[in-house]
């Protein structure tokens, strides 16, 4: 039994960065409830420092609410991109990936669905994602 069995085979590219995306997209709309639940808490979360530094997501003259859940969604699930990505080469012992690394650059500098997928993608060549 397969661990996703909606995962098609390899032999499409097509097919695979559609349902990469439409995976990414319900990755990113978890991390977004994920967002808004921790927005939302009663208390907030303790911190380690004594003054928290500014919050770079949230540039309120250049961003509206929603940009700013949207960025944070994004890179929850690049983070977490980043900690299955450290798993897989702990295990493998295999280098850093020069197209994972583009993709991560990418994905920083442009903070958007499209680069996130690119990561995603380049990920799923080297069978690291697991959803």
């Amino acid at each position: 039994m397969s661990d996703s069995p909606s995962r098609p085979g390899k032999s499409d590219p097509a097919a695979v960065t559609q349902t990469i995306t439409a995976r990414v997209l319900a990755r990113v709309s978890d991390a977004g409830l994920a967002v808004d639940r921790s927005a939302n808490a009663t208390r907030p979360r303790a911190s380690r420092r004594r003054s928290a530094p500014p919050d770079r997501l949230s540039a309120s003259a250049t961003r509206t609410p929603d940009q700013v859940r949207e960025a944070r969604a994004l890179r929850r699930v690049f983070l977490d991109l980043g900690d299955s990505y450290r798993e897989y080469r702990q295990r493998t012992g295999a280098p850093v990936s020069p197209d994972v690394r583009d993709a991560a650059y990418r994905f920083r500098r442009e903070l958007n669905v499209t680069s996130l997928v690119s990561v995603a993608a380049s990920l799923d060549q080297l069978d690291v994602l697991t959803w």
